[in-house]
């Protein structure tokens, strides 16, 4: 009620003050008018910023949090697809295996290791540098930071030669991970099937029923896995006997250099 009567007062003051000069009523008026005008341009220019790529699709579940869009055009990533293929350099040897049960394995896929000078990540207890960026990696990075607003240090590239290769089930909830980041997941190539399943819902002692959510992962296609997604569920890429082409995800994540832990 008080910002209403000293609305009102206001109100009755300045009506005495243009009473005695219409000039100045009407420069009143325009100044308003402009500064309308401007809060709507900066409103659209601020919606515009983090409206692409549109729309986004919400995916939801008991604790998961995800948003899916279609980043590049058909055009666009096909040509990044190509790049991807010229630049990335894949991982041999020890770094192209990973620790399961006391043993070592190799991975059922390609797998390469990008970011900011001095990142590692322990993923599947092999430690893993960070190459410099490449400049389609970093033009994918902006991108995906221009539209979501987020920023990252270090991308995991996984190539499938085709629907055989595949990513077992499991969280990314490593150390070195900011736990208020979220992970992008962007896609090239053939479409694959991507599953979520919740940690108290898998195998046979689970004690809860909550059914799994898939999604097909299209061609240039953007997911934000927003927290706390990592913490509760696990997400796996199955084989896919019918896929005979070649995918190729980015994860970008953000990491915290060891220095700040």
């Amino acid at each position: 009620m008080e910002k209403f009567v000293i609305g009102e007062q206001s109100k009755r003051s300045s009506t005495s003050d243009v009473q005695k000069s219409p000039k100045k009523k009407m420069k009143l008026e325009i100044s308003e008018r402009m500064k309308e005008e401007d809060a709507e341009e900066d409103e659209d220019a601020a919606s515009a910023e983090f409206s692409h790529p549109v729309p986004w699709r919400k995916i939801e579940a008991d604790r998961l949090d995800c948003d899916y869009a279609l980043l590049f055009s058909k055009q666009e990533a096909d040509q990044l697809f190509k790049q991807l293929e010229e630049e990335v350099v894949y991982s041999t040897g020890e770094r192209a295996k990973v620790h399961v049960f006391g043993k070592m394995h190799d991975i059922p896929r390609k797998q390469a290791t990008y970011g900011d000078v001095g990142l590692i990540y322990t993923y599947s207890g092999v430690k893993h540098s960070a190459r410099p960026w490449t400049p389609t990696l970093e033009h994918i990075r902006d991108a995906v930071t221009k539209t979501t607003g987020r920023t990252f240090n270090f991308v995991l590239v996984n190539r499938y030669k085709d629907g055989l290769d595949r990513m077992g089930e499991h969280r990314d909830d490593e150390r070195e991970l900011d736990p208020v980041s979220p992970i992008a997941s962007v896609s090239f190539g053939a479409a694959r099937d991507f599953i979520f399943r919740h940690r108290d819902a898998r195998g046979k002692q689970s004690c809860r029923q909550i059914e799994p959510v898939k999604l097909e992962l299209a061609h240039g296609s953007l997911l934000l896995m927003n927290p706390p997604t990592n913490t509760f569920w696990y997400h796996s890429l199955p084989v896919r006997k019918k896929v005979l082409s070649p995918r190729i995800n980015l994860t970008f994540r953000r990491i915290i250099p060891a220095s700040k832990k």
